[in-house]
């Protein structure tokens, strides 16, 4: 019965482990309805992009890329783009945290017709655990990075966390 227990821990534990890589992370919540863009390719001088923060103002204000337009989620306006960006074959990359609500928000837009959009794979976490610089709300470099709660900050693993503590609930 032991060796039972213990095979079964170990076969659980491998599996945690396994699916702990950002990529099982994206692969069990998107459903690959837009293409990844890395953020070296972001990065290249080159790569002439609109760039849109799909996270909420709060985490927006701690730090985003810089020359990003806040579009986000909960609150997500089609019109917010569609009146700011006429042409539909500019290249747009969407990112949030790691790549999972950006997904939903780059969905938004191809259905819209624009044609060359895609999602930050690892987000804004991926871009500041690449040393790439992030910019609070007054434009000046910063270490920080809203990492939604505590669980999630396991992903950044440069710069610094930055989340709300909610109090526990009595009950």
């Amino acid at each position: 019965m032991k060796t039972l227990l213990f095979l079964f821990i170990s076969l659980f534990a491998a599996q945690s482990i396994a699916q702990d890589t950002l990529e099982e992370l994206l692969k069990k919540h998107n459903k690959n309805s837009v293409p990844y863009i890395t953020v070296q390719e972001l990065a290249m001088p080159k790569t002439d992009a609109v760039i849109l923060d799909a996270r909420e103002p709060k985490e927006f204000e701690v730090s985003h890329i810089k020359n990003a337009m806040l579009v986000g989620y909960d609150f997500f306006d089609i019109k917010t783009v569609t009146e700011k960006h006429t042409n539909k074959n500019q290249k747009i990359v969407v990112y949030c945290s790691l790549g999972i609500r950006s997904e939903t928000i780059a969905k938004k837009l191809k259905d819209e017709g624009y044609t060359k959009v895609l999602n930050l794979y690892g987000g804004i976490f991926e871009w500041k655990n690449n040393d790439f610089i992030v910019v609070d709300s007054e434009e000046k470099e910063t270490e920080q990075v809203h990492t939604f709660n505590e669980a999630w900050s396991k992903w950044l693993t440069k710069g610094e966390q930055v989340f709300e503590v909610k109090p526990n609930k009595k009950e």
